[in-house]
């Protein structure tokens, strides 16, 4: 299928909320899915450096 216009192409012959809608929350979704095990990477390793602190601390 092709275009006349770039209008045409974000209209997508009046389904164009639906498809970029669809694309935006799938391309969130993936964010979602690459950013939160970072945090919680983040979050595992600052919880042990606390604990290795503490233990140093209290023998």
């Amino acid at each position: 299928m092709s275009f006349e216009s770039f209008a045409e192409f974000i209209d997508m012959g009046g389904h164009g909320l639906y498809v970029w809608l669809s694309y935006a929350i799938a391309l969130a979704v993936i964010a979602i899915n690459i950013v939160n095990p970072l945090m919680q990477k983040r979050q595992i390793f600052s919880e042990q450096a606390r604990r290795l602190r503490r233990e140093k601390q209290n023998p």
